[in-house]
């Protein structure tokens, strides 16, 4: 899937920092929202 400039992100699920599950359309219209990804963060090495 491609995403351009100014389109709507699709519906995902993510196991937040206190493993429960959240998605974005528990929050779509009513916050704005940032994913920020970290590759390797919280690992050894």
């Amino acid at each position: 899937m491609s995403l351009k400039i100014g389109d709507q992100a699709p519906d995902f699920s993510l196991t937040a920092t206190k493993q429960e599950k959240i998605s974005l359309a528990d929050y779509r219209g009513s916050k704005n929202i940032v994913v920020a990804f970290y590759g390797m963060d919280f690992t050894p090495g």
